[in-house]
């Protein structure tokens, strides 16, 4: 399993709130359409821990966005797509900046099955 991991700024003027609106309410459905996507996670930040023995960085995000593929072939065919580049298009209106990886993921915990 190959994700996506975007780290999220919203555009100067906009509120986190609007942000966060527009990335669940009208964002969200879009990347739902993409196909070859997995899972799709959105991480809204609601506050910052940070630890005093490990100093932070000079980061400011908004929020932490997930895109789950079977591999990078998966990925590429994927973004490839005319609904990748709505999704993207639709990021351009209310993403100021993103810093992406491209990570594979590697469970220490699991998830207790219910």
């Amino acid at each position: 399993m190959i994700k996506s991991v975007g780290l999220l700024t919203r555009k100067d003027g906009l509120s986190h709130e609007d942000f966060v609106k527009h990335w669940f309410e009208i964002h969200a459905p879009l990347a739902h359409a993409v196909p070859g996507v997995r899972r799709y996670v959105q991480s809204h930040i609601l506050g910052e821990r940070t630890r005093p023995d490990i100093p932070t960085t000079d980061i400011e995000i908004d929020g932490i966005a997930e895109l789950w593929y079977d591999d990078l072939e998966a990925m590429e065919r994927a973004n490839a797509t005319p609904e990748a580049k709505r999704l993207h298009a639709d990021g351009a209106l209310f993403i100021g900046h993103i810093k992406s990886y491209v990570v594979e993921e590697k469970v220490i915990i699991p998830v207790p099955p219910e």
